[in-house]
């Protein structure tokens, strides 16, 4: 027994350790990148400023004044009021266990990884970083806003935002890890990736803690994170994209990706969201999450519903009135002011 647990012993803390070393190559990794996207900066602005899209788009930025136009609402559902603003708490203050300067490295990487994808020459509508600094996270909530806006799919939403996770992640460690220790080892991996959520992206969600998972086979130990008030959610306000561009790429992304399965539980009462690694999501669970009503302070007021259902007759009769329509949209994103007061829901319904 005693030579059974000290063999215990020493492979917990070999994963511990190699955990720990994955953890600093990303880190690594993420500062190297955002060295490289500073210095290339102007080449790129320079290159963006020569797209037709891009053009017209600083044109006519310049004539905005205090108006954004909405697409209609259709078909609207009773609202959910959320969490009182009173009590939103000041995520600037909140930082995980590896300090404010590793969050600020992650959130520039995050945020350089998100513009490359979404100014991809193939996407409709290719969309430029946005003018907030790097290390601002209302410019990841401003790119996440047109993303949703200037997509038709929801679909099309959600592989851009898996692809934005796999972006983060050397090749070598998602071709391995389902091999090495998801399918051998799931709970000990569930456990690692419920800590390593924790350490990697409290500056994205708020403050959050490790925590059982009862309903898990095993008892769950540790393999669940409960995030307290979502920071995503908080500022971005829709559960639309909250569903579209974190819960299911999310899901998807440690399911196909990383070989491990993971539910996203979010409370839109209280803005909580449970984590649970190694627990697949339900289709209840899933219908649920996609039948949510709008949150009560939602920019758009759940106005690209209907639009990404198809259901607008002009969304199916016209596909140039559509493209036109939401260039329009994207470029009018920002007040004169200069902050973000537009939201867009993507559709929930199949």
């Amino acid at each position: 027994d005693d030579g059974m647990m000290a063999v215990g012993v020493i492979v917990r803390y070999t994963m511990m350790s190699c955990s720990n070393l994955l953890l600093c190559a990303l880190i690594l990794v993420a500062t190297a990148a955002v060295h490289v996207a500073d210095a290339f900066a102007p080449t790129i602005q320079t290159s963006r400023a020569n797209h037709p899209v891009f053009r017209s788009s600083a044109t006519e930025n310049e004539e905005i004044t205090t108006q954004i136009p909405r697409i209609p609402t259709y078909n609207k559902r009773a609202t959910i009021e959320g969490p009182s603003i009173d009590s939103k708490p000041d995520y600037s203050s909140i930082s995980g266990p590896m300090g404010s300067f590793v969050d600020s490295i992650l959130m520039s990487l995050f945020r350089y990884k998100l513009s490359q994808r979404l100014y991809h020459q193939d996407n409709t509508i290719p969309t430029p970083d946005s003018k907030l600094p790097l290390t601002d996270f209302m410019g990841i909530i401003d790119l996440a806003t047109r993303m949703n806006s200037q997509n038709f799919n929801r679909t099309t939403i959600q592989t851009m935002s898996q692809d934005v996770m796999v972006s983060l992640f050397p090749s070598f460690i998602l071709d391995r890890y389902p091999t090495w220790f998801a399918q051998p080892f799931p709970a000990f991996s569930a456990r690692m990736c419920a800590w390593a959520t924790v350490v990697g992206g409290t500056w994205l969600m708020g403050e959050c803690e490790v925590n059982d998972v009862p309903e898990i086979e095993g008892g769950g130990k540790s393999q669940g994170v409960l995030v307290k008030r979502c920071r995503f959610l908080e500022e971005s306000q829709c559960a639309s994209i909250c569903v579209n561009s974190c819960k299911i790429p999310t899901q998807n992304f440690f399911n196909e990706n990383m070989g491990l399965p993971l539910t996203m539980t979010p409370d839109y009462e209280t803005g909580e969201c449970q984590f649970a690694f190694g627990k697949l999501p339900t289709f209840e669970e899933e219908r649920l999450a996609k039948d949510t009503p709008c949150l009560m302070r939602c920019p758009s007021n759940g106005g690209m519903r209907s639009w990404h259902n198809g259901s607008d007759q002009r969304a199916t009769d016209s596909s140039e009135q559509w493209l036109e329509d939401l260039k329009a949209l994207g470029e009018l994103e920002e007040l004169k002011n200069g902050e973000l007061n537009v939201s867009s829901c993507s559709l929930m319904e199949d």
